[in-house]
């Protein structure tokens, strides 16, 4: 779907205060405190901006972000026992609500020092992520997207996450088209101006498996291994893309 200006606007507005959560949790992060911790800063955003979770509640969900460390992928649940260690890394996935219409961005950060292995993993997914957005150009199609972002993370021996992909935003938080990570062998649609995205490879050091755990809603590799995920809310305009959640 394509956006007009007035409803651009307000989805700035709303990447605003998903990049300002990004900041706030950023400066917690360090060994000793608790997924927690990060939800709390999050939600001090939230609060304090005025904007509400697209995330709570979400098909059951209970909190403002989702915290997952080391070998899990996505939608980790924030847990007063969840404490972080020297070595650790952690992605952070943040969502937000203005006027009805939604931000959505993660990114993944290391717990003081971490190793060089997780280093090279968290810069190789977050240079995938803007390999990707530079795709989002009028007059070219959106499965570009994942050509760009599996070149880059497979070039560097890692596994690209199939079931998990990017997406379509406005007035939902996953609206159609989904947005692989990968090339899925069809070109997909041609983008236009005023369409908007959330692009977010999830990229890990082994293999691309995954395990869903008890809880219904984390997500980990099947082999074990170290994974990160960055994630930016960009729009498709004259000018090339924009990004909604920068810091």
């Amino acid at each position: 779907m394509r956006r007009n200006e007035g409803e651009l606007i307000k989805m700035r507005k709303a990447g605003k205060v998903v990049a300002e959560m990004h900041e706030a949790t950023r400066a917690v992060i360090r060994p000793g405190i608790t997924t927690m911790d990060l939800n709390r800063a999050a939600a001090d955003v939230i609060e304090r901006r005025g904007a509400t979770s697209n995330f709570l509640g979400y098909h059951g969900f209970p909190a403002v972000i989702c915290t997952s460390p080391n070998d899990m992928i996505v939608h980790g649940i924030p847990s007063d026992d969840v404490v972080l260690h020297e070595g650790d890394i952690i992605s952070v996935d943040c969502g937000a609500i203005i006027e009805g219409y939604h931000g959505d961005a993660a990114y993944t950060a290391g717990v003081g020092e971490i190793s060089k292995a997780a280093a090279r993993l968290l810069e190789v997914t977050e240079r995938s992520l803007f390999a990707g957005i530079e795709q989002l150009t009028k007059g070219n199609r959106l499965h570009e997207v994942g050509r760009a972002v599996q070149k880059v993370a497979e070039a560097a021996g890692f596994g690209v996450v199939r079931e998990y992909v990017g997406h379509g935003i406005g007035t939902a938080m996953h609206e159609a088209p989904q947005v692989p990570n990968y090339w899925p062998g069809t070109p997909g649609p041609m983008l236009k101006t005023g369409m908007v995205f959330a692009i977010e490879p999830m990229v890990n050091i082994g293999s691309p498996e995954t395990m869903t755990l008890e809880d219904g809603w984390a997500v980990v590799t099947a082999d074990g291994s170290l994974s990160a995920h960055f994630e930016h809310t960009i729009a498709v305009t004259e000018h090339g893309p924009e990004i909604f959640t920068l810091p």
